[in-house]
């Protein structure tokens, strides 16, 4: 027997019976467990997480805002993105085998693209949102109202879903890949490929630009945040005790922003670096490290419900209410503490 039969004989293919089959990813199989459960307790929060949010707002009259508003559209982004996604990408990533046929592929591919656009807007939007708030309040109630959230975030996801299908579907994304990608293909595979411009085109757009604005009007909302702490601290009349308090929920709201902005960066930005260098260094990164990364950034969908439940008291009341009175059978009170 030569070296090339055993060899052959040594990998497991998606589709045994097909010559044309990707080789399947070979793992131990304590290692698929404990990658299964990671990955399971992922998507689990995920989805949970932002349902705990989207019941909240949409059962307490109290947190039904505009800013709370976009939050609600977020998680829905992040929820489905969870639920109809990240299960795929995880049998996709432990297996190393997609089993659902190319259609398929291109439909979750587009789906993918879709609910990371949609977060990724909608955390633009509450950062717009608040520099409104904070920056400019006597205008805020009248040019924000929950008719104008609903617009903005109808337009955010029309666009993320007509973007990301267009893109998936037309193949704008791999022209001039065609050879590359017919050298590289195999059944039971499932990449989205980038070509040198929409490799630049779409972490621009989706990303860069973004990121650019949240970062920029952070920073705006920090320095005018501290400038309204500073004055209302000098004041000592009974209406400056209330002003004081109102520039402490200001100064806590814009920490809070930039902590929701600090770990949208942490976990995009490997993601977009990786796909807008890939197609200038002949898709260089191997498939574990980018399957990493998608993990990486799929883990902001995770961390934005946690970070509201855990760091805004509206939030965490709500979550007791409704675990209490609907899970644990408690009858409590459904009134709101907002301090």
């Amino acid at each position: 027997m030569t070296s090339n039969e055993t060899d052959n004989e040594n990998v497991f293919l998606c589709y045994p019976l097909r010559s044309d089959s990707c080789p399947k990813v070979q793992r131990f199989t304590v290692v698929k467990v404990a990658m299964y459960a990671f990955l399971m307790l992922i998507i689990l929060t995920t989805v949970f997480g932002n349902l705990l949010i989207i019941i909240s707002i949409s059962h307490f009259k109290h947190l039904q805002s505009p800013t709370h508003l976009i939050v609600r559209s977020l998680a829905a982004s992040d929820c489905l993105l969870g639920s109809l996604v990240m299960p795929y990408s995880m049998v996709r990533s432990v297996e190393g085998c997609w089993y659902l046929g190319d259609f398929v592929c291109k439909v979750h591919s587009s789906l993918d693209t879709t609910f990371c656009i949609s977060s990724i807007l909608h955390l633009s939007l509450i950062a717009i949102d608040r520099y409104w708030a904070i920056c400019d309040p006597l205008r805020y109630k009248m040019r924000v109202t929950n008719n104008t959230v609903t617009v903005f975030t109808t337009f955010t996801w029309l666009f993320a879903f007509v973007y990301s299908f267009y893109v998936v579907f037309s193949g704008v994304n791999t022209i001039g890949l065609e050879s590359f990608i017919m050298q590289v293909y195999c059944v039971g595979s499932c990449v989205l490929f980038f070509n040198k411009q929409w490799g630049l085109i779409c972490p621009i757009v989706t990303f860069f630009l973004p990121g650019t604005i949240m970062t920029s009007l952070y920073m705006k909302i920090f320095h005018v945040a501290r400038k309204h702490a500073k004055v209302m601290s000098e004041r000592v009349t009974a209406g400056g005790l209330k002003s004081q308090s109102s520039a402490h929920r200001e100064g806590k709201a814009a920490k809070i922003l930039a902590i929701v902005i600090g770990v949208f960066l942490f976990c995009w930005l490997p993601f977009f670096i990786v796909n807008a260098l890939n197609p200038f260094f002949n898709f260089f990164t191997p498939a574990d490290i980018f399957d990493a990364v998608i993990w990486f950034a799929y883990f902001n969908s995770t961390c934005n419900p946690l970070i509201y439940g855990f760091l805004y008291p509206c939030f965490q009341n709500a979550f007791k209410i409704l675990i209490s009175t609907y899970i644990c059978g408690i009858k409590d009170s459904n009134t709101l503490n907002f301090e």
